[in-house]
Parts: structure tokens; sequence; C-alpha cells
């Protein structure tokens, strides 16, 4: 088995993405997440560039970190200085990581156009840098910048660089492609090219601009490479790095041979994933391969009656070995497969031709702008009262939302929301000021409720979404509201459609109470894969 070494970039190059920022804290976190999954080496930041990163090591050190190697990153020596007298040197050394990542030039064009300086300086600076930096710790990977655009154009110099940090004492030369903008089969050819120059053990660091990272770094792998660099999620500058997610998987599953990260992990693949979205303050990518939330969704009528059947009739992959999970999507595309597995899914009932009517009830829905593929607590609710079980806990009587604003200097506008419900025999008609139509209703709601039923003081609410349906309509147009909820134990969607935002989002809100009332009463269960 060849073992291929993964390093996770995510803290230094994910950073760099347009959207992203870690706190100390949060890198950490993601440092500690990422050395359990048995990631080999982390590059934590470059201790020079903010004050924020050089106590990053510092605090590093205190962290009992069982397997990954941390590493620093910077640049080579500046021109016309010894790496003694070199703060950007000193500032990596002083450190203390385990491994050091030194980046220097291998396109020409960088080095007499960007960087100034002579095809021979930039040799010296690498050689001396990299020499230095081996004096002071146990491992130094250099990253050849820009080395397949320097190899297309210039491949001889760009292999000059190479020998230069080799003979230096590289352990690692690490093949970039920061453009991000190689073919697969230019980055074998350049792979194998440097293996037959180089004894030292090569590395791949691919970016996304051309939506080949992924991809490029396979190649490399197949050609030799024993080095993957990438981010998890494919976070970075510009159109990102290759997604170590995706990288990962597909080496551990699609070929036989290789040997990666630490037994069991990649079970444990799409929680890391989630983990580094939720710490960024991401939102997940539901297309997302591998790991994301629609990786093995399936919506069209055919597909779900194959995978009843056979899984791999339409999944290239079994979901849980990457920790995911597979998720049949109700819509008006579905047929009755679909139907009889979300059903099944939430171990629900289905006498005579219930499941025929639903079909036919969800597709009359979808035509007026519903859609349950994440909302599928008001799904299970349709279910219930087509059936005649369902057992309302409450029932709304009405309700009037109004807003205002007294047109002084900085005052906001407060919005009110009255409503009028009956719980058993008794009325309650309760008002709430809130930020907005939705707050105040769901403010009102739980003072009408919350005495009767305490355990909704657990549910709150995470994600409101609105879409136009037919934005042709102008004004009068139709809107669907996804609410998602959450307590302790669950997180469920719930939608409504109206061409009033606030019915829509009343209707919404309404499903997620009486969800949350359902399930605590024992008369729904949730997803046997949530």
């Amino acid at each position: 088995m060849k073992r291929i070494s993964i390093y996770d970039t995510t803290l230094r190059d994910g950073s760099q993405g347009e959207g992203v920022n870690f706190s100390l804290q949060d890198k950490l976190l993601i440092t500690a997440r990422l050395d359990q999954a048995g990631i080999d080496y982390i590059e934590g930041g470059y201790p020079l560039s903010n004050p924020k990163d050089a106590e990053y090591f510092r605090a590093i050190r205190d962290l009992d970190l069982k397997h990954a190697r941390v590493a620093a990153f910077g640049m080579t020596r500046r021109r016309d200085i010894a790496p003694e007298d070199d703060t950007g040197m000193r500032a990596l050394v002083a450190a203390g990581t385990r491994a050091i990542t030194v980046v220097g030039k291998s396109w020409d064009l960088h080095v007499t156009e960007v960087l100034g300086v002579s095809l021979a300086e930039n040799l010296r600076m690498i050689a001396d840098s990299v020499a230095f930096l081996a004096a002071h710790t146990g491992e130094v990977v250099y990253d050849a910048e820009h080395f397949f655009d320097g190899f297309k154009r210039n491949p001889e110099y760009a292999l000059e660089t190479i020998r230069a940090a080799a003979g230096a004492g590289a352990a690692w030369i690490v093949l970039c492609d920061t453009n991000g903008g190689a073919l697969p089969e230019e980055v074998a050819q350049a792979v194998t090219a440097v293996a037959r120059e180089c004894p030292t053990p090569i590395g791949i660091h691919t970016h996304n601009d051309g939506e080949l990272a992924v991809a490029n770094a396979l190649a490399a792998v197949r050609q030799g490479a024993r080095q993957v660099q990438g981010t998890i999620n494919g976070l970075g500058e510009r159109c990102g790095n290759a997604d170590l997610c995706s990288a990962i998987a597909n080496l551990a599953l699609k070929y036989d041979g290789y040997d990666l990260l630490v037994p069991g992990a990649l079970a444990h693949l799409t929680e890391l994933s989630r983990y580094v979205h939720e710490t960024a303050n991401m939102n997940f990518r539901p297309n997302q391969p591998f790991v994301g939330s629609s990786a093995f969704a399936h919506k069209g009528g055919m597909h779900v009656h194959g995978v009843r059947k056979i899984a791999r009739s339409y999944e290239h992959i079994e979901p849980e070995a990457v920790g995911n999970a597979r998720r049949v999507l109700v819509s008006e595309l579905s047929g009755r497969s679909n139907i009889a597995e979300k059903l099944e899914e939430y171990g629900l009932e289905t006498a005579g031709d219930l499941g025929v009517r639903v079909l036919d009830r969800v597709q009359d829905l979808e035509n007026e702008g519903y859609q349950f593929g994440a909302a599928e607590a008001s799904f299970v609710l349709l279910v219930e009262r087509m059936a005649g079980r369902h057992r309302p806990g409450f029932e709304p009587l009405g309700y009037h939302v109004s807003v205002g604003r007294a047109f002084q200097e900085a005052t906001p506008a407060v919005t009110e929301a009255t409503i009028k419900l009956k719980v058993g025999s008794v009325i309650e008609h309760t008002v709430s000021e809130g930020d907005g139509p939705v707050n105040a209703l769901d403010g009102a709601l739980r003072k009408a409720l919350e005495s009767h039923f305490p355990r909704l003081r657990e549910m709150h609410l995470v994600d409101y979404k609105v879409r136009v349906i037919n934005a042709r309509a102008g004004t009068a147009a139709r809107v669907r509201v996804v609410i998602e909820s959450q307590d302790g134990d669950d997180v469920w969607g719930t939608v409504g459609v109206s061409e009033n935002v606030i019915e829509a989002s009343w209707l919404a809100l309404l499903d997620a109470f009486e969800y949350k009332l359902a399930r605590d009463a024992g008369l729904v269960a949730a997803s046997r894969k949530a």
C-alpha cells in the first residue's frame, strides 16, 4: 500500500477565500478536528502576516495532537538578504512547528517581472531558504509556485528551481497549479518529468479555476505524487482549492493500493465537512460531491424505483462510506416509489390508496408553488392529515400583523402581531412585538402556547427563506416561505405559499409548531435516517 499524505491548508489558503474568516478559537478547533480525522499536515498560517497567526503558533503548542504535524508557511528570503537576517525566515523558525512550508518561484515570468531578480538569484534564494530552514526544523516542504505555468513556458528553468530546493534538503517538493488553469494531461506530463529528475517525494497543490483541481490532484498521484494539498470543502482564493473531501474519497474508494488518513476516519468525512462549514459560518453546499446533502438525494421517480431495488443502480458509492445518507425527495416529479420510500422513512402507515392520494396532492400543491424537498415536516403533516390521523395541539382562530414607525431620527419600525387560538376549551388571545412579522408572530404563538406545552421553549427558528414563484405577476406574485426549526433532538423544515408573504410565513410557522407538538406527543416520528 502506498501512503498518500494529506496536507490541509484550510486555515491558510482556505482563509483567503472571499467571505471566509476564522477566529483564533476557530483555527484551534478546526486543527483539533483535522487531527482527529487523521490529516497528516495542517498548515496553520504565516506567522509574520498578522498577530492572530502568530498567536495561533503559540497556542497550538498546548494542543495534544495525536497524528498531525502543524506547518508554518512563508516565502523564500528576500533578495540580497541572508536567511538568518531575514525577518520572514526568523519568524518561521520561531513558530516552533515540526514542519515548515516555504514557497518559491518556478515561473521565469514571476522571477524577472514580479520579484524583479535574476534567474540565478532566484535559485540562490530557494536553496538558501530551504537549507536554513532544514537546519532549524525537522521537515521542510517546498511549494513550487506556478510550477505548471513555468514548466509549460520554460521547462528547463522550472526544473532547475526544483533541483535547487531538493539539493538544499527539502523533504517534499510540491508542484503548485497556482493559477488553477492546468489540464490533467499537462499535470501528468510535468509530474512524470519531475519524478525522473528528482528523488525527493513529490506533492501536488491545485486550484480550481478550471473546475479541475481534484482531477489534477488525482492525475498527479497516478504519476507518483505522494502528498495532496487542499482545503476542506474547497475553500480558497478565487474559485478555491482542491476539495480534500472529494480528493480523499476518490483516492480511498475509487483506487486500490493507497493508504491515507487513519482507520475509520473516512466514515466521518461528511461530519468534518459540515463542521468546517459551521465554524466558518458558511452555508452548506448541497450539491457538494460525496458530502453534500444532495449528493445521494433522489427526486426522479425512475431513480427512486431503481434505488429501492438496487442502490448502486443510481449511486456510485454507498453513502455511509463517507458518513452521508440517502435521501428521497418529494416533488411533482415523484412517482409512487418516492412516496413509498418517504413514508417508510418516517414509519408512516400507508393503508389503502393513501400513497396514490398523497402523490396526487403533492403534485397539485407543487403546481401551486409548494416544495417539500426542504420541508419534510410539512410533508409528514400533510400525510397525517390525509390519513385522518392528525390531532392538532391547537386551533388557530385568527391573526393580525401591523407595522408602524414614528418618523423620528433613528427610530426603527415596530412590528406587532396579535393572534387568537384555542387550546382545548381555552381561548388564548396574545400580542407580541418583534423585529419583523415572523419574529412577532413567533413571539405571540409562544405566549399563547408555552404555558400549555412547556417543551416549545426548546424550539427555535434557525433559518427563513423567501422565494418569489411567479415573478411575472409582479407585486401580485406568489411567494414560498421555508422555515427551518430546531430543538435539542432534531431539525425540521416547513413551507407555506401565498400571494401574501406574511400569510405564507404564518402557514409555515404553524406547521413548525404543529410538527414539534406532534413529535413530542409521539404522534409522528423523526426520520429514521436523521
